[in-house]
Protein backbone atom coordinates (compact mmCIF):
# COMPACT_ATOMS: atom_id res chain seq x y z
CA UNK A 1 0.00 0.00 0.00
CA UNK A 2 1.08 3.49 -0.54
CA UNK A 3 2.16 6.04 2.52
CA UNK A 4 -0.33 7.88 4.33
CA UNK A 5 0.55 11.14 2.79
CA UNK A 6 1.51 11.14 -1.41
CA UNK A 7 5.09 12.36 -2.02
CA UNK A 8 4.79 15.48 -4.55
CA UNK A 9 2.03 17.07 -3.11
CA UNK A 10 2.73 20.67 -1.43
CA UNK A 11 0.53 21.44 1.50
CA UNK A 12 -0.58 25.11 0.70
CA UNK A 13 -4.22 25.52 1.99
CA UNK A 14 -4.81 26.71 4.92
CA UNK A 15 -8.20 27.44 7.14
CA UNK A 16 -9.53 30.10 4.48
CA UNK A 17 -8.50 28.45 1.54
CA UNK A 18 -9.78 25.61 2.77
CA UNK A 19 -13.25 26.59 3.88
CA UNK A 20 -13.41 28.91 1.05
CA UNK A 21 -12.84 25.71 -1.45
CA UNK A 22 -16.12 23.68 0.56
CA UNK A 23 -18.37 26.75 0.16
CA UNK A 24 -17.50 27.58 -3.42
CA UNK A 25 -18.01 24.03 -4.32
CA UNK A 26 -21.15 23.48 -1.96
CA UNK A 27 -23.05 26.77 -3.28
CA UNK A 28 -22.51 27.39 -7.20
CA UNK A 29 -24.90 27.62 -8.96
CA UNK A 30 -27.23 24.90 -7.27
CA UNK A 31 -29.28 26.72 -5.20
CA UNK A 32 -30.08 28.92 -8.13
CA UNK A 33 -31.07 26.29 -9.88
CA UNK A 34 -33.01 24.10 -7.27
CA UNK A 35 -34.80 26.71 -5.23
CA UNK A 36 -38.08 26.14 -7.92
CA UNK A 37 -37.79 22.42 -7.39
CA UNK A 38 -37.85 22.34 -3.73
CA UNK A 39 -40.72 24.80 -4.13
CA UNK A 40 -42.13 22.14 -6.19
CA UNK A 41 -41.57 19.39 -3.53
CA UNK A 42 -42.77 20.84 -0.74
CA UNK A 43 -46.09 23.03 -2.29
CA UNK A 44 -45.40 26.23 -0.72
CA UNK A 45 -43.43 28.59 1.15
CA UNK A 46 -42.82 25.98 3.80
CA UNK A 47 -39.83 25.12 1.23
CA UNK A 48 -37.74 27.29 3.07
CA UNK A 49 -37.57 24.89 5.71
CA UNK A 50 -36.31 22.04 3.83
CA UNK A 51 -32.75 23.61 3.92
CA UNK A 52 -32.69 23.43 7.66
CA UNK A 53 -33.84 19.74 7.77
CA UNK A 54 -30.85 18.95 4.99
CA UNK A 55 -28.41 20.93 7.46
CA UNK A 56 -29.24 19.04 9.73
CA UNK A 57 -28.26 15.50 7.99
CA UNK A 58 -25.14 16.94 6.16
CA UNK A 59 -24.19 18.81 9.58
CA UNK A 60 -23.92 15.20 11.16
CA UNK A 61 -22.53 14.02 8.57
CA UNK A 62 -20.32 16.25 8.29
CA UNK A 63 -18.96 15.35 11.82
CA UNK A 64 -17.50 11.96 10.85
CA UNK A 65 -16.04 13.53 7.77
CA UNK A 66 -14.36 16.20 10.33
CA UNK A 67 -12.98 13.17 12.50
CA UNK A 68 -11.70 11.00 9.23
CA UNK A 69 -10.30 13.82 7.48
CA UNK A 70 -8.67 15.21 10.29
CA UNK A 71 -6.99 11.42 11.77
CA UNK A 72 -5.83 10.45 7.54
CA UNK A 73 -4.98 13.71 5.61
CA UNK A 74 -4.29 12.43 2.59
CA UNK A 75 -5.42 12.44 -0.94
CA UNK A 76 -8.24 10.68 -1.93
CA UNK A 77 -10.61 11.22 1.39
CA UNK A 78 -13.44 8.55 1.27
CA UNK A 79 -11.06 6.50 -0.35
CA UNK A 80 -8.52 6.21 2.47
CA UNK A 81 -10.90 5.42 4.99
CA UNK A 82 -12.28 2.60 3.32
CA UNK A 83 -9.10 0.84 2.57
CA UNK A 84 -8.07 1.53 6.04
CA UNK A 85 -11.38 0.17 7.63
CA UNK A 86 -12.18 -2.34 5.48
CA UNK A 87 -8.70 -4.19 5.21
CA UNK A 88 -9.57 -6.78 7.96
CA UNK A 89 -12.40 -8.63 6.71
CA UNK A 90 -12.95 -8.05 2.65
CA UNK A 91 -9.52 -6.88 1.81
CA UNK A 92 -9.58 -3.80 -1.25
CA UNK A 93 -12.96 -4.69 -2.38
CA UNK A 94 -14.63 -1.70 -0.45
CA UNK A 95 -12.11 1.13 -1.70
CA UNK A 96 -12.66 -0.77 -5.32
CA UNK A 97 -16.18 -0.42 -5.06
CA UNK A 98 -15.78 3.42 -3.93
CA UNK A 99 -13.29 4.83 -6.51
CA UNK A 100 -15.51 2.69 -9.16
CA UNK A 101 -18.48 4.70 -7.96
CA UNK A 102 -16.98 7.92 -7.65
CA UNK A 103 -15.70 8.67 -10.96
CA UNK A 104 -18.92 8.09 -11.91
CA UNK A 105 -20.88 10.37 -9.35
CA UNK A 106 -18.52 13.34 -8.77
CA UNK A 107 -18.28 13.96 -12.74
CA UNK A 108 -22.19 13.93 -12.62
CA UNK A 109 -22.29 16.45 -9.69
CA UNK A 110 -19.94 18.49 -11.97
CA UNK A 111 -22.43 18.00 -14.85
CA UNK A 112 -25.33 19.92 -12.78
CA UNK A 113 -22.72 23.09 -12.94
CA UNK A 114 -22.38 22.50 -16.56
CA UNK A 115 -25.71 22.64 -16.82
CA UNK A 116 -26.60 25.25 -14.43
CA UNK A 117 -24.29 27.50 -16.00
CA UNK A 118 -26.05 27.19 -19.44
CA UNK A 119 -29.30 27.59 -18.57
CA UNK A 120 -28.48 30.37 -16.84
CA UNK A 121 -26.85 31.75 -19.59
CA UNK A 122 -30.23 30.88 -21.45
CA UNK A 123 -31.37 34.51 -19.73
CA UNK A 124 -28.59 36.13 -21.80
CA UNK A 125 -28.67 34.47 -24.67
CA UNK A 126 -32.18 32.44 -25.35
CA UNK A 127 -30.76 30.00 -28.14
CA UNK A 128 -28.98 28.30 -25.36
CA UNK A 129 -32.09 26.65 -23.79
CA UNK A 130 -35.40 24.93 -25.14
CA UNK A 131 -38.24 24.72 -22.81
CA UNK A 132 -37.01 23.22 -19.84
CA UNK A 133 -33.81 21.88 -21.22
CA UNK A 134 -30.80 22.81 -23.50
CA UNK A 135 -31.02 23.69 -27.04
CA UNK A 136 -28.37 21.67 -29.18
CA UNK A 137 -26.41 24.58 -28.71
CA UNK A 138 -26.33 24.83 -25.28
CA UNK A 139 -24.81 21.46 -24.62
CA UNK A 140 -22.04 22.48 -27.02
CA UNK A 141 -21.81 25.37 -24.92
CA UNK A 142 -22.07 22.95 -21.68
CA UNK A 143 -19.27 20.99 -22.69
CA UNK A 144 -17.07 23.75 -24.03
CA UNK A 145 -18.12 24.99 -20.37
CA UNK A 146 -16.00 21.80 -18.89
CA UNK A 147 -12.74 22.03 -21.36
CA UNK A 148 -12.46 25.91 -20.21
CA UNK A 149 -12.69 24.34 -16.24
CA UNK A 150 -9.95 21.37 -16.99
CA UNK A 151 -7.40 24.20 -18.52
CA UNK A 152 -7.91 26.57 -15.51
CA UNK A 153 -6.86 23.39 -13.12
CA UNK A 154 -3.71 22.98 -15.01
CA UNK A 155 -1.53 24.72 -12.83
CA UNK A 156 -0.16 24.18 -9.46
CA UNK A 157 -2.12 24.07 -6.32
CA UNK A 158 -0.80 26.96 -4.63
CA UNK A 159 -1.71 29.08 -7.42
CA UNK A 160 -5.84 26.68 -7.48
CA UNK A 161 -5.84 28.40 -3.63
CA UNK A 162 -5.31 31.97 -5.30
CA UNK A 163 -7.90 31.38 -8.12
CA UNK A 164 -10.30 29.78 -5.88
CA UNK A 165 -10.24 32.31 -3.63
CA UNK A 166 -11.15 34.75 -6.36
CA UNK A 167 -14.09 32.45 -7.36
CA UNK A 168 -15.52 32.71 -3.65
CA UNK A 169 -15.74 36.24 -3.32
CA UNK A 170 -17.38 36.46 -6.30
CA UNK A 171 -19.74 33.78 -5.43
CA UNK A 172 -20.52 35.46 -2.26
CA UNK A 173 -20.96 38.88 -3.70
CA UNK A 174 -23.67 37.37 -5.97
CA UNK A 175 -25.50 35.28 -3.86
CA UNK A 176 -25.24 38.23 -1.15
CA UNK A 177 -26.55 40.43 -4.24
CA UNK A 178 -29.63 38.56 -4.78
CA UNK A 179 -30.33 38.09 -1.37
CA UNK A 180 -30.36 41.97 -0.92
CA UNK A 181 -32.08 42.47 -4.04
CA UNK A 182 -34.70 40.09 -2.70
CA UNK A 183 -35.11 41.90 1.15
CA UNK A 184 -35.31 45.36 -0.80
CA UNK A 185 -38.09 44.61 -2.33
CA UNK A 186 -39.18 41.40 0.66
CA UNK A 187 -43.21 41.33 0.92
CA UNK A 188 -43.42 39.31 3.97
CA UNK A 189 -47.32 38.39 3.31
CA UNK A 190 -46.20 36.71 -0.31
CA UNK A 191 -43.01 35.14 1.41
CA UNK A 192 -45.15 33.55 4.31
CA UNK A 193 -48.65 32.64 2.65
CA UNK A 194 -48.84 29.21 3.86
CA UNK A 195 -51.39 27.16 2.13
CA UNK A 196 -53.87 25.80 4.60
CA UNK A 197 -52.97 22.42 4.29
CA UNK A 198 -49.20 23.67 4.38
CA UNK A 199 -48.21 20.89 6.83
CA UNK A 200 -49.46 18.23 5.15
CA UNK A 201 -47.24 18.88 1.90
CA UNK A 202 -44.74 19.63 3.64
CA UNK A 203 -44.17 15.92 4.98
CA UNK A 204 -45.28 14.32 1.74
CA UNK A 205 -42.69 16.10 -0.26
CA UNK A 206 -39.89 16.45 2.28
CA UNK A 207 -37.97 13.11 0.58
CA UNK A 208 -38.06 15.05 -2.99
CA UNK A 209 -37.41 18.60 -0.97
CA UNK A 210 -34.21 16.52 1.21
CA UNK A 211 -32.64 14.79 -2.24
CA UNK A 212 -32.47 18.88 -3.77
CA UNK A 213 -31.21 20.38 -0.42
CA UNK A 214 -28.33 17.33 0.39
CA UNK A 215 -27.83 17.87 -3.46
CA UNK A 216 -27.36 21.64 -2.77
CA UNK A 217 -25.00 20.97 0.33
CA UNK A 218 -22.49 18.75 -1.62
CA UNK A 219 -18.95 19.53 -1.42
CA UNK A 220 -18.72 20.62 2.26
CA UNK A 221 -16.26 17.28 2.00
CA UNK A 222 -14.22 18.98 -0.69
CA UNK A 223 -10.58 19.61 1.94
CA UNK A 224 -11.08 15.73 3.08
CA UNK A 225 -10.25 14.79 -0.84
CA UNK A 226 -7.40 17.41 -0.94
CA UNK A 227 -6.26 16.44 2.76
CA UNK A 228 -2.71 16.08 1.43
CA UNK A 229 -2.50 19.69 0.34
CA UNK A 230 -3.82 21.09 3.34
CA UNK A 231 -1.60 22.88 5.91
CA UNK A 232 -2.21 21.41 9.48
CA UNK A 233 -4.76 18.85 8.64
CA UNK A 234 -5.96 17.89 12.12
CA UNK A 235 -6.97 21.37 12.84
CA UNK A 236 -7.66 22.82 9.50
CA UNK A 237 -10.10 20.24 8.17
CA UNK A 238 -12.41 19.62 10.68
CA UNK A 239 -12.99 23.44 10.96
CA UNK A 240 -13.65 23.97 7.48
CA UNK A 241 -16.02 21.48 6.93
CA UNK A 242 -18.33 22.99 9.74
CA UNK A 243 -17.66 26.71 9.43
CA UNK A 244 -18.52 25.89 5.11
CA UNK A 245 -22.05 24.26 6.33
CA UNK A 246 -22.99 26.46 8.71
CA UNK A 247 -22.29 29.52 6.32
CA UNK A 248 -24.19 27.88 3.38
CA UNK A 249 -26.98 27.09 5.74
CA UNK A 250 -27.34 30.68 6.13
CA UNK A 251 -26.98 31.47 3.03
CA UNK A 252 -29.34 29.21 1.65
CA UNK A 253 -32.38 30.09 4.04
CA UNK A 254 -32.32 33.75 3.46
CA UNK A 255 -31.59 33.36 -0.12
CA UNK A 256 -34.99 30.76 -0.21
CA UNK A 257 -36.73 33.56 2.20
CA UNK A 258 -35.99 36.21 0.16
CA UNK A 259 -37.32 34.44 -3.44
CA UNK A 260 -40.49 33.87 -1.55
CA UNK A 261 -40.66 37.48 -0.97
CA UNK A 262 -40.75 38.70 -4.57
CA UNK A 263 -41.96 35.86 -6.26
CA UNK A 264 -45.15 34.24 -5.46
CA UNK A 265 -44.44 30.52 -4.96
CA UNK A 266 -46.87 29.48 -7.58
CA UNK A 267 -44.59 31.33 -9.63
CA UNK A 268 -41.49 30.44 -8.34
CA UNK A 269 -41.69 27.13 -9.26
CA UNK A 270 -42.34 26.84 -13.00
CA UNK A 271 -39.64 29.73 -13.31
CA UNK A 272 -35.97 28.45 -14.68
CA UNK A 273 -34.10 31.17 -13.77
CA UNK A 274 -35.29 32.46 -11.09
CA UNK A 275 -32.17 34.59 -9.13
CA UNK A 276 -32.54 36.52 -12.64
CA UNK A 277 -36.51 37.06 -11.87
CA UNK A 278 -35.78 38.33 -8.46
CA UNK A 279 -32.71 41.10 -9.57
CA UNK A 280 -34.81 41.98 -12.79
CA UNK A 281 -38.43 42.58 -10.49
CA UNK A 282 -36.47 44.63 -8.05
CA UNK A 283 -33.45 46.29 -9.70
CA UNK A 284 -34.31 46.18 -13.41
CA UNK A 285 -33.86 44.50 -16.65
CA UNK A 286 -29.76 45.68 -16.77
CA UNK A 287 -29.00 45.03 -13.36
CA UNK A 288 -30.04 40.95 -13.56
CA UNK A 289 -28.17 40.91 -16.52
CA UNK A 290 -24.90 41.53 -14.61
CA UNK A 291 -25.53 39.54 -11.79
CA UNK A 292 -26.29 36.41 -13.78
CA UNK A 293 -23.02 37.22 -15.15
CA UNK A 294 -22.17 36.89 -11.69
CA UNK A 295 -23.91 33.33 -11.57
CA UNK A 296 -22.53 32.00 -14.56
CA UNK A 297 -19.09 32.57 -13.14
CA UNK A 298 -20.22 31.08 -9.56
CA UNK A 299 -21.64 27.89 -11.59
CA UNK A 300 -18.29 27.52 -13.17
CA UNK A 301 -16.24 28.07 -10.11
CA UNK A 302 -18.83 24.78 -8.54
CA UNK A 303 -17.38 22.75 -11.29
CA UNK A 304 -13.80 23.91 -11.01
CA UNK A 305 -13.86 23.12 -7.25
CA UNK A 306 -15.15 19.61 -7.71
CA UNK A 307 -12.83 18.65 -9.95
CA UNK A 308 -9.96 20.19 -7.77
CA UNK A 309 -10.93 17.68 -5.59
CA UNK A 310 -12.58 14.79 -7.27
CA UNK A 311 -9.34 14.56 -9.98
CA UNK A 312 -7.08 13.43 -6.93
CA UNK A 313 -9.92 10.41 -6.04
CA UNK A 314 -8.05 7.90 -7.98
CA UNK A 315 -4.96 8.90 -7.59
CA UNK A 316 -3.97 6.65 -3.62
CA UNK A 317 -6.09 4.15 -5.50
CA UNK A 318 -3.69 3.40 -8.97
CA UNK A 319 -0.88 3.92 -6.16
CA UNK A 320 -2.31 1.07 -4.24
CA UNK A 321 -2.66 -0.89 -7.08
CA UNK A 322 -6.43 -1.18 -6.93
CA UNK A 323 -6.91 1.12 -9.97
CA UNK A 324 -5.31 1.54 -13.38
CA UNK A 325 -1.97 2.63 -12.75
CA UNK A 326 -1.93 5.96 -14.84
CA UNK A 327 -3.92 7.41 -12.52
CA UNK A 328 -1.09 7.08 -10.13
CA UNK A 329 1.13 9.79 -12.29
CA UNK A 330 1.63 13.10 -10.93
CA UNK A 331 2.33 15.78 -13.34
CA UNK A 332 6.71 16.08 -13.59
CA UNK A 333 6.34 20.11 -12.91
CA UNK A 334 3.16 20.85 -11.83
CA UNK A 335 2.32 18.01 -9.08
CA UNK A 336 -1.32 17.26 -9.94
CA UNK A 337 -2.79 14.26 -10.63
CA UNK A 338 -3.19 14.81 -14.81
CA UNK A 339 -5.09 11.51 -15.36
CA UNK A 340 -7.98 11.82 -12.51
CA UNK A 341 -8.39 15.53 -14.07
CA UNK A 342 -9.00 14.21 -17.75
CA UNK A 343 -11.08 11.08 -17.26
CA UNK A 344 -13.82 12.94 -14.69
CA UNK A 345 -13.48 15.93 -17.01
CA UNK A 346 -14.65 14.01 -20.08
CA UNK A 347 -17.30 12.42 -17.77
CA UNK A 348 -18.36 15.40 -16.49
CA UNK A 349 -18.81 16.65 -20.40
CA UNK A 350 -20.96 13.58 -21.05
CA UNK A 351 -22.93 14.08 -18.26
CA UNK A 352 -23.75 17.33 -19.15
CA UNK A 353 -25.68 16.81 -22.38
CA UNK A 354 -28.44 15.11 -20.21
CA UNK A 355 -31.76 16.57 -17.85
CA UNK A 356 -30.73 18.36 -14.80
CA UNK A 357 -33.23 15.89 -12.99
CA UNK A 358 -32.26 12.69 -14.09
CA UNK A 359 -28.06 13.61 -13.40
CA UNK A 360 -29.63 14.24 -9.69
CA UNK A 361 -31.26 11.42 -9.16
CA UNK A 362 -28.23 9.12 -10.30
CA UNK A 363 -25.66 10.74 -8.41
CA UNK A 364 -27.49 10.45 -5.30
CA UNK A 365 -28.36 7.08 -5.02
CA UNK A 366 -24.57 6.11 -6.73
CA UNK A 367 -22.80 7.69 -3.67
CA UNK A 368 -24.93 6.94 -1.05
CA UNK A 369 -24.28 3.26 -0.34
CA UNK A 370 -20.79 3.35 -0.82
CA UNK A 371 -19.36 6.61 0.08
CA UNK A 372 -22.13 7.94 2.87
CA UNK A 373 -23.30 4.91 5.09
CA UNK A 374 -19.95 3.19 4.04
CA UNK A 375 -18.16 5.67 5.75
CA UNK A 376 -20.31 6.28 8.86
CA UNK A 377 -19.39 2.02 9.12
CA UNK A 378 -15.66 2.85 8.88
CA UNK A 379 -15.72 5.59 11.62
CA UNK A 380 -17.16 2.85 14.15
CA UNK A 381 -14.88 0.58 12.97
CA UNK A 382 -11.95 2.68 12.56
CA UNK A 383 -12.61 3.41 16.74
CA UNK A 384 -12.67 -0.23 17.58
CA UNK A 385 -9.72 -1.62 15.19
CA UNK A 386 -7.38 1.90 15.68
CA UNK A 387 -7.37 2.70 18.99
CA UNK A 388 -3.89 3.98 18.52
CA UNK A 389 -5.11 5.95 15.42
CA UNK A 390 -4.04 10.17 16.39
CA UNK A 391 -7.18 11.89 16.50
CA UNK A 392 -6.65 15.66 16.35
CA UNK A 393 -10.61 15.88 16.41
CA UNK A 394 -13.39 13.45 17.90
CA UNK A 395 -16.94 13.46 16.64
CA UNK A 396 -18.71 15.29 19.15
CA UNK A 397 -21.52 13.09 20.91
CA UNK A 398 -20.52 10.12 19.55
CA UNK A 399 -22.35 8.24 18.44
CA UNK A 400 -25.43 10.34 17.90
CA UNK A 401 -24.16 12.46 15.27
CA UNK A 402 -23.32 9.26 13.63
CA UNK A 403 -26.92 7.69 13.96
CA UNK A 404 -28.91 11.18 12.50
CA UNK A 405 -26.64 10.90 9.69
CA UNK A 406 -27.04 7.08 8.81
CA UNK A 407 -30.92 7.54 9.05
CA UNK A 408 -31.08 10.54 6.99
CA UNK A 409 -29.19 9.14 4.20
CA UNK A 410 -31.16 5.87 4.22
CA UNK A 411 -34.40 8.13 4.06
CA UNK A 412 -32.70 10.29 1.19
CA UNK A 413 -31.48 6.91 -0.78
CA UNK A 414 -35.17 5.68 -1.07
CA UNK A 415 -36.67 8.53 -1.86
CA UNK A 416 -34.83 9.21 -4.50
CA UNK A 417 -37.06 6.62 -6.62
CA UNK A 418 -36.81 2.80 -8.23
CA UNK A 419 -35.24 3.59 -11.33
CA UNK A 420 -32.63 5.39 -9.57
CA UNK A 421 -32.19 3.06 -6.82
CA UNK A 422 -31.91 -0.03 -9.47
CA UNK A 423 -29.40 1.72 -11.52
CA UNK A 424 -27.34 2.22 -8.47
CA UNK A 425 -27.02 -1.39 -7.54
CA UNK A 426 -26.59 -2.45 -11.34
CA UNK A 427 -23.91 -0.07 -10.73
CA UNK A 428 -22.11 -2.07 -7.68
CA UNK A 429 -23.27 -5.14 -8.84
CA UNK A 430 -21.01 -4.63 -12.34
CA UNK A 431 -18.62 -3.01 -9.78
CA UNK A 432 -18.36 -6.34 -7.74
CA UNK A 433 -17.65 -8.33 -11.04
CA UNK A 434 -15.44 -6.04 -12.00
CA UNK A 435 -13.40 -6.67 -8.68
CA UNK A 436 -13.54 -9.91 -8.72
CA UNK A 437 -11.73 -9.57 -11.89
CA UNK A 438 -9.14 -7.87 -11.05
CA UNK A 439 -8.59 -9.41 -7.48
CA UNK A 440 -7.80 -13.24 -9.75
CA UNK A 441 -5.48 -11.38 -11.68
CA UNK A 442 -3.55 -9.32 -8.54
CA UNK A 443 -4.47 -12.79 -6.69
CA UNK A 444 -5.84 -10.75 -3.61
CA UNK A 445 -8.46 -11.55 -1.43
CA UNK A 446 -10.70 -13.65 -2.08
CA UNK A 447 -8.17 -15.41 -4.48
CA UNK A 448 -5.00 -14.81 -2.55
CA UNK A 449 -3.98 -13.41 1.20
CA UNK A 450 -5.65 -9.77 2.69
CA UNK A 451 -2.48 -7.06 2.89
CA UNK A 452 -3.05 -5.06 6.79
CA UNK A 453 -1.14 -2.57 6.90
CA UNK A 454 -2.45 0.40 9.82
CA UNK A 455 -0.65 2.90 7.49
CA UNK A 456 -1.61 6.18 9.42
CA UNK A 457 -0.72 4.70 12.41
CA UNK A 458 2.43 3.40 11.62
CA UNK A 459 3.40 6.69 10.31
CA UNK A 460 2.69 8.02 13.44
CA UNK A 461 4.27 6.33 15.85
CA UNK A 462 7.61 7.80 15.15
CA UNK A 463 6.22 11.23 16.11
CA UNK A 464 3.70 10.18 19.01
CA UNK A 465 7.46 8.83 20.78
CA UNK A 466 9.56 11.99 19.43
CA UNK A 467 6.53 13.95 21.30
CA UNK A 468 7.01 11.77 24.40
Amino acid sequence: MSSPTAPGFERRLGLFQATTVNMTQMCGIGPFLTIPAMISALQGPQAMFGWLIGAIIVVADGLVWAELGASMPGAGGTYLYLREAFQYRTGRLMPFLFVWSAVLFIPLIMSTGAIGVVQYAGYLWPALVHGNGLSGLGHVFAVGVVVLVVLALYRRIGDIGRLTSVFFVVMLVTVLGVIVAAFTHFHGSVAFGFPHDAGSKFFSGLGAGLVIAVYDYLGYNTSAYLGAEVRDPGRVIPRSIVYAILGIMGLYFLLQVGVLGVVPWQEAKESSSVASLVLERSWGKGVAQVFTIGIIITGFASVFAGLLGGSRVPFNAARDKVFLPWFGRLHPRLHFPTAGLYAMGVITAIGSLFTLTDVISMLTTAFVLVQSVAQIVALTVLRRRQPNLPRPYKMWLYPLPSIVALAGWIYIYQAAGLKPILLSLGWLALGVVAYLIWARAEGTWPFGPKEIRESFVEAAEPQGQAAA
